[in-house]
């Protein structure tokens, strides 16, 4: 099974500017629209087994972090997810409101 260990997810933003969001996706997680609209889906073959994984970043760095982990010939197609969030509220949390006197 391809996985990524937590060093190389802390990895990910300092060395390709990505960010891992769901790692071996469902159709379902895909197309959740919860997630930013920035994001990619990433189909790629591992020893025979094909795996979806959502990620954040620019399709060439997300294709170069893809070919430097399982090497060549794995990534056969990066495509649009189907989030709607913006990106600069993706994650946002609204402050607590402070209670009136």
């Amino acid at each position: 099974m391809a996985e990524w260990t937590p060093e190389e997810k802390n990895n990910l933003i300092s060395n390709y500017g990505c960010e891992l969001l769901v790692e071996n996706a469902s159709l379902e997680q895909i197309k959740d629209p919860n997630f930013p609209n920035d994001a990619y889906q990433v189909h790629y073959k591992v020893n025979g087994n094909t795996y979806v994984d959502l990620c954040r970043g620019t399709r060439v760095r997300i294709f170069d972090l893809y070919y430097d982990k399982f090497g060549k010939g794995s990534v056969f197609k990066i495509d649009w997810a189907y989030g709607k969030v913006n990106p600069k509220l993706w994650g946002y949390k609204q402050p607590e409101k402070k209670k009136k006197r």
